[in-house]
């Protein structure tokens, strides 16, 4: 069987499943045919098992709609009237690309087509006759599928009449190039490397237009995919493309000057004298879309909005101003620069880049593999979360070799290659291989290298890895003597690492023995180059180039590595380098994405802490993107959800200060919100510290309200009337948080607790419960003179990984029945009513979490019944399950009702988050 009458089969099958969604018996059914069509036809034979497993891995993938928030101000609804009349070729062409060429699952086409949909309806129609200017943001999720996204709106817009559209896409020439060849492929159909404009004569298909029947539509490109083939005036005069004929594409990169000369170029060949001397140009009745890849970084403004703003912000602004007609579409997958970047207007360059009239929240399919899968998160407000997948591999021995606090003239050389770091490359070449044996032999293999932003550093680590490489490709050649066999280390690390992972897999996985694997071993090494990717490399990836026969390469590298560019088959990653702003840690990793068919191979080596880090954030993001699904719901607006955002709970830097210059204040709110401890320090300070702290809180509460409640129904010791400034203060005041834990922090809640008294008179009496484990086989502890049963939380790192860490992490630490203890049966009857409610409400949206409807109330509903003076305190002491944690760990869950007033507390930047922040911050300096 060929891998190309495989694919073939697939494409067939895949054909006969639509539109689903099906069941596992017409997925047989369908396969049992191709392969009788295929016996008739005297073509090679196909493997019946691996062809059911192929589709039913497409076919059962699913994908929730988007969800969005707009402001309609201005704004003319066109697309249900106008969508009868548009003749949607560039986009039926772009479709059936994805499905018969790309072979996306069926429902992930259909997602593309919804959603690229309700995006060109929020613009304007490219006919509306006067002015008008719309600007929106659409929220992916990193590597998540962006580009196949924008490439599909910027189809369709093109088949709407908008004439010049306009990509901005990073700011170096290799990822300007790779979105030109995605565009080149999805949208123009024309290789533009050898042809620009479609209507020529010449041949140079590529992707949609080289599809067989394929139409060949007017259309032209005033840059091409080559790595110099950004725009120049020059060549834009000499090609003269006639845009207001046929649709006009250009992929520039992030570049002042090159800004500058495209609207030189523009306004001075389409524009009209405007203003009382005429010295400004706008274009009228060309009605331009900008898409704006990875709006976050580059284009916006980080200087004081009253004074002139960044250059490439400021061209940005000048482009969309100088039209009379502009559409502006901003995409990223860390969007929180963008939410803060309402600054109002200036008097030469016009508004600002703030999505003011829409964002939209892409989901992605169930097949991304992305950072809720490979960390994990704790539920919301539900025993529900995320286990993290068994690819994440320890690194503890890199010190000596690449300090963390290393300079730009730092000679790793000096060291040997850290022992983790040859594993991880032994880690490559085995998957590789058996990619190979599991029949993707022409698809391309990658493997990421960050570990320093520094150039002539990578410099150095590259001459390492390619002499190391090259060693084992001559053990692997010749031998290795008497000395322990390199064939018996891979095998021993392919029998005790990748067969487990893929045996213990979440989903089916193609069995492969070492034997299979060992005869690729040879040939995947021999494939392998050694890249080094960043400003001043001349190195390339040409994974266009290698198309047909896969690119094998180490990719060594920092920033270009860190945002937007494609490693196309990664599967290993070492990585050390890191941040502490949320949008720079998640752009980093670039493991995220699809591994159809490997998945069980990829590998990520990086630190324990980084691991924390990640996983924090992951958390926080997935809170956040709930929050963002209820207000959407709400129908509130942009401008509202970026307030809402800065009050939000998660206590971490989620970007770099001067992108957040607008925010002013961060505020933080906890209002109706119930953080919970999940990760405790454990070194031994800190766990004796907060069993003291405990112990002293209780002998106060004994002291000053009195003997707790305890008894029949009572699941522990509990006091009432409990002054919100004693909690405040003896218990907040003194518990010594994990400093990885940034979204519990006990000062910001001790500091919000005193805001709300002070300010409003709220959470002025608390119920305090310290809770006991009721089972009958709970072991007991006597603990602040109270016997208390010792609840069990199993713990989610390695025990290497505390012991590196010195932190613990659980995935949850309340159960959920006790944060209703404090209610009245009327209470947590209508807390229950407004779950199930609520549940209804995102079943009918596409958005429910659960698969049944809840029987309990959900953690928001609780705490909506509660009165804004009363909040609750729960207590637990987790028991000590491991010799390297000294002692049981006490943790606190805090259930806080809603705030009419909004109650939020404040912090600046410069005080509380600069320590937050400003300590990992990495910038990009040199890279």
């Amino acid at each position: 069987m060929t891998n190309s009458s495989f694919e073939q089969a697939v494409r067939m099958v895949l054909t006969l499943c639509q539109p689903g969604p099906v069941g596992e018996a017409e997925v047989e059914r369908n396969c049992d045919d191709v392969i009788s069509l295929f016996v008739t036809r005297g073509d090679p034979p196909i493997d019946r098992v691996a062809l059911i497993r192929e589709i039913q891995a497409k076919v059962v993938i699913w994908q929730d709609g988007a969800t969005g928030l707009e402001d309609s101000t201005g704004h003319e609804a066109w697309l249900p009237e106008k969508r009868k009349e548009i003749d949607w070729r560039f986009w039926e062409r772009y479709r059936l690309y994805l499905e018969s060429e790309e072979m996306l699952p069926p429902q992930v086409v259909n997602r593309i087509d919804e959603s690229t949909d309700r995006v060109l309806s929020k613009l304007e129609d490219p006919e509306r006759l006067g002015a008008w200017d719309r600007r929106g943001l659409v929220v992916g999720q990193v590597q998540s599928g962006k580009t196949a996204h924008y490439t599909g709106l910027v189809c369709k817009a093109a088949d709407a009449g908008y004439r010049l559209v306009i990509v901005l896409a990073g700011l170096h020439n290799s990822l300007r190039s790779q979105t030109q060849l995605r565009l080149d492929e999805g949208f123009l159909g024309i290789d533009t490397q050898h042809q620009q404009r479609s209507d020529d004569g010449a041949t140079q298909t590529i992707g949609a237009g080289a599809m067989l029947g394929a139409k060949k539509i007017p259309v032209g490109s005033l840059t091409t995919s080559h790595e110099a083939g950004d725009f120049k005036k020059q060549v834009a005069k000499n090609m003269n493309l006639p845009i207001v004929d046929m649709p006009v594409l250009l992929v520039v990169k992030k570049h002042t000057t090159i800004l500058k000369n495209l609207i030189n170029w523009i306004t001075s060949g389409h524009g009209e004298p405007v203003g009382p001397d005429g010295d400004e140009r706008i274009v009228r009745g060309l009605p331009m879309l900008v898409i704006d890849d990875e709006a976050d970084n580059a284009s916006m403004n980080t200087k004081d909005p009253e004074t002139d703003p960044t250059a490439t912000n400021m061209q940005i602004r000048t482009l969309l101003k100088s039209f009379e007609k502009s559409a502006y579409v901003g995409y990223t997958a860390t969007p929180f620069a963008n939410i803060f970047a309402w600054a109002g207007s200036h008097n030469a360059y016009g508004l600002d880049l703030f999505p003011r009239s829409f964002i939209e929240s892409l989901k992605p399919p169930t097949n991304y593999l992305g950072p809720a899968r490979v960390f994990g998160f704790s539920g919301v407000d539900s025993d529900e979360g995320v286990e993290p997948l068994n690819i994440f591999r320890s690194v503890n021995d890199y010190g000596a070799w690449m300090p963390d606090k290393h300079k730009k003239d730092w000679d790793p050389r000096n060291e040997e290659l850290p022992k983790s770091l040859c594993r991880s490359i032994h880690s490559f070449v085995l998957a590789s291989a058996a990619r190979r044996a599991r029949g993707q032999v022409t698809k391309h293999q990658s493997m990421l290298v960050h570990v320093t932003r520094f150039q002539e550093v990578q410099r150095k680590v590259y001459e390492q890895i390619a002499e190391y490489v090259e060693t084992l490709k001559r053990r692997v050649r010749y031998g290795d003597g008497d000395s322990l066999s390199v064939w018996e280390e891979l095998e021993e690390l392919w029998v005790n690492d990748f067969e487990p992972t893929s045996d213990g897999w979440e989903t089916e996985t193609v069995a492969t023995s070492w034997l299979e694997v060992r005869e690729q071993i040879g040939i995947a090494l021999e494939k392998i180059e050694i890249r080094i990717i960043n400003g001043s490399s001349r190195d390339a990836l040409e994974y266009y180039e290698n198309r047909n026969t896969g690119l094998s390469v180490i990719a060594i590298g920092g920033d270009k590595l860190s945002r937007g560019l494609t490693l196309e088959g990664l599967s290993t990653s070492y990585y050390l380098r890191a941040s502490k702003m949320y949008d720079t840690l998640m752009q980093m990793g670039r493991w995220f994405g699809y591994r159809p068919g490997y998945e069980d191979l990829c590998r990520l080596y990086t630190t324990p802490t980084l691991f924390d880090w990640y996983r924090e954030i992951t958390a926080a993001s997935e809170e956040l993107r709930t929050e963002f699904d209820e207000m959407a719901m709400k129908g509130v607006t942009p401008e509202q959800y970026g307030l809402k955002v800065r009050m939000s709970p998660a206590g971490l830097s989620i970007s770099s200060p001067n992108k957040l210059r607008n925010a002013g204040t961060v505020t933080l709110s906890f209002s109706g919100d119930g953080p919970e401890t999940t990760t405790w320090d454990i070194t031994e300070g800190a766990v004796e510290a907060n069993r003291l702290n405990l112990e002293q809180f209780v002998e106060e509460l004994s002291r000053e309200i009195g003997a707790p409640q305890t008894g029949t129904g009572v699941p522990g010791f509990v006091w009432e009337e409990v002054p919100g400034m004693v909690v405040a203060r003896s218990f907040f005041g003194g518990y010594q948080g994990a400093n990885t834990a940034l979204r519990t922090k006990p000062e910001f809640i001790s500091t919000y607790i005193r805001e709300s008294i002070s300010r409003f008179e709220e959470l002025t009496s608390w119920t305090v419960a310290v809770l006991s484990n009721q089972k009958a086989d709970a072991e007991t502890v006597d603990l602040a003179g109270l016997s208390l049963g010792l609840f069990s939380r199993s713990n989610l790192n390695k025990i290497e990984e505390i012991k590196d860490t010195n932190h613990y992490t659980i995935r949850r630490l309340l159960s959920p029945k006790h944060e209703s203890l404090d209610l009245s049966q009327e209470q947590v009857d209508a807390a229950l009513l407004a779950t199930q409610t609520r549940y209804d409400k995102e079943k009918a949206q596409g958005l429910a979490r659960g698969k049944t409807r809840p029987t309990s109330p959900a953690g928001p509903e609780i705490r909506a019944q509660r009165d804004s003076r009363r909040a609750l305190l729960l207590i637990y002491v987790v028991k000590k399950e491991l010799d390297c944690v000294p002692d049981h760990l006490v943790g606190y869950v805090a259930s806080f009702p809603v705030s009419p007033n909004a109650v939020a507390a404040n912090y600046k930047v410069g005080d509380i988050w600069q320590q937050l922040a400003l300590a990992g911050f990495d910038g990009d300096e040199n890279d």
